[in-house]
């Protein structure tokens, strides 16, 4: 169940860019109103258990303007201004892999938790940095280990190992699929075996990881193929993609992958920060959606709405843990790139734009989100997408090869449906 826009859709139904740009809606929305007031007398915002924005405030007056827009204040002792500092404190501090820091809007604090790998002496050294900064920064250790998503090369001979693909976007001519950064380094080679077809399909033209984690792979034909806007989530089933925008904490929310499948949870924080053992990487979506090795690179969404792209975190689908994901956004400005949507979401945009995360959920219960407007996964699409989003093909999601005909053979020993069980499980154990 992996990860891309992929789509049997309606017949007749072509694909169109979409931009991000045009996603934002101007509203008394809690992000709204956090602009509105300034961070001096707020502290974040996020979605109430009734799809409310609350709003954490300051002062009196703050409060009275957020209730006069609908919305519910909450009084905080700590603007986001301080709670910005404290971060910008830890970061200063000398960087500790297994180690990461997010704004918890509901409690006023900035959460720092360290995984098994922090050593004692660390721990200690980054607890007296947090004392330092004041008791609204809370330490916390976790049982897993702060890793990517990707699996490693030893099984498959990859240089890079096996990802999943994010979404696909074009600049107007030429169409990519979005992912992960940390899948591969540019010029990596991509190649296609869910078929058997051991077919290249594009190459990494342009990554950053670590800072950011996302990567634009060029189809090799350049085009994605038709019906393109379409995201897996199993039994030949899949969820139709009409637009990009950022989430709020307390959203409701999907991840697909080609190793797990479909999974959701909530947004918990938002700008979180990971020390990967390869670098560190900001500005991330902290959410306690689970994710296992290969689901690096798969699509975050809900109702409909790309969020983002797997990281990393912790745990797996069987204890859970802490994933946290590159928001689609910023890749795609960063890239200059939009998404790809069906023509008939791009006309209704024209006339509303497709609207932000907080215009969007906020009016939403968390309870009562889905991940959107079904479609199903059928017919002849020739792009990777369209072949690896099908759970039904043997072989799931991305294979990062190296580029040589051994790596190619080596793959084709996860192609029986009880060798690759085997190999999920076993990287399942191996996770941390």
């Amino acid at each position: 169940m992996v990860t891309t826009a992929m789509a049997s859709g309606t017949p007749g139904t072509s694909a169109v860019p979409f931009s991000s740009g045009s996603a934002t809606q101007a509203g008394d929305t809690g992000a709204a109103l956090v602009a509105k007031l300034g961070t001096a007398r707020t502290a974040g915002s996020w979605i109430g258990a009734d799809g409310r924005p609350v709003v954490a405030v300051t002062d009196a007056g703050a409060a009275a303007t957020v209730k006069q827009a609908g919305a519910e204040p909450k009084m905080v002792s700590h603007s986001m201004n301080e709670l910005k500092a404290a971060t910008a404190t830890l970061k200063a501090a000398p960087r500790v892999a297994g180690t990461a820091w997010a704004v918890d809007y509901k409690t006023n604090r900035v959460m720092v938790e360290a995984d098994s790998t922090v050593s004692a002496s660390d721990w200690s050294d980054l607890s007296r940095v947090a004392a330092g900064i004041g008791g609204f920064v809370q330490m916390q250790r976790s049982e897993g280990k702060f890793t990517t998503r990707l699996n490693g090369a030893q099984p498959i001979l990859s240089t890079g190992g096996r990802c999943s693909a994010g979404f696909n976007v074009t600049n107007g001519t030429t169409d990519f699929i979005l992912t992960a950064g940390h899948c591969g380094p540019a010029n990596t080679i991509w190649f296609d075996e869910g078929q058997g077809n051991d077919q290249q399909v594009g190459t990494t033209i342009d990554t950053q990881f670590p800072g950011n984690d996302f990567s634009l792979i060029q189809y090799a034909n350049g085009k994605a193929g038709d019906n393109a806007d379409v995201v897996a989530i199993g039994n030949g089933q899949g969820v139709r993609i009409t637009g990009a925008a950022d989430p709020s904490v307390g959203e409701k929310v999907f991840r697909s992958g080609s190793t797990s499948g479909l999974h959701d949870g909530t947004v918990t924080a938002l700008n979180a920060t990971v020390n990967y053992p390869e670098g560190t990487v900001t500005g991330l979506i902290q959410t306690n959606v689970c994710a296992e090795p290969g689901d690096s690179g798969g699509p975050l969404f809900s109702n409909g709405i790309a969020l983002g792209m797997t990281s990393g975190g912790s745990g797996d689908c069987t204890t859970g843990g802490v994933t946290f994901f590159q928001p689609v956004t910023r890749a795609m400005a960063a890239l200059n790139v939009q998404l790809i949507v069906t023509k008939q979401a791009a006309a209704g945009q024209g006339a509303t734009p497709a609207p932000s995360a907080s215009a969007n959920h906020s009016a939403i219960a968390p309870s009562a989100a889905t991940p959107g407007s079904t479609a199903p996964v059928t017919g002849d699409d020739t792009s990777l997408v369209a072949r690896l989003t099908d759970t039904r093909n043997i072989g799931p999601g991305l294979l990062v090869i190296g580029g040589s005909l051994i790596a190619l053979v080596g793959t084709r020993f996860i192609r029986a449906e009880q060798d690759r069980k085997a190999y999920q499980r076993y990287y399942s154990a191996t996770w941390g």
